[in-house]
């Protein structure tokens, strides 16, 4: 029973060798050619280099860009210089909102906070409205509850 129990186990620490996935030459070849194994798998050649893939439009983007293009799609759909205009075509204030959702009115800071998908914020009796969703068009406004005028904010 011994016996069998330890050629199992020796035939178990044999087989469990740790396996490397990309040797050093592989990689390179990566680098040199702007591939990834994903991009390989759909045509890139790894033998080519970045400029020769790019030419043959395999390689559409470096991971630097693609790490900067979603960088920015976890930014706030708030973030951003926003203007609002009067009825007359006056601006009524000028709005900056940081990565962090903190909103300065006309250079003043004022406390925000989401509500059914928009940012509501207020300053005096004005109260701003900026929809999350920026498929939705002209949903972005203000509203004076002393003098009863409503007016768009537009992003700048």
């Amino acid at each position: 029973m011994k016996k069998n129990f330890i050629v199992v186990i020796t035939s178990l620490l044999l087989v469990n060798t740790p396996a490397h996935a990309i040797d050093a030459k592989y990689r390179q070849k990566l680098e040199r050619s702007g591939c990834t194994q994903m991009s390989e798998m759909q045509g890139c050649d790894i033998n080519k280099s970045k400029a020769e893939n790019a030419k043959a439009n395999v390689v559409t983007e470096t991971p630097a860009a693609s790490a900067v293009q979603s960088a920015q799609a976890n930014l706030p759909p708030y973030a951003g210089n926003w203007v609002a205009v009067g009825p007359t075509g006056a601006t009524v204030a000028e709005i900056q909102i940081n990565n962090q959702e903190q909103v300065k009115v006309n250079g003043k800071l004022v406390k925000a906070k989401r509500s059914d998908g928009a940012l509501v914020f207020k300053q005096g009796f004005i109260t701003y409205t900026i929809q999350g969703d920026r498929r939705l068009k002209g949903e972005d406004y203000w509203y004076d509850s002393d003098a009863k005028t409503k007016g768009p904010v537009n992003a700048k």
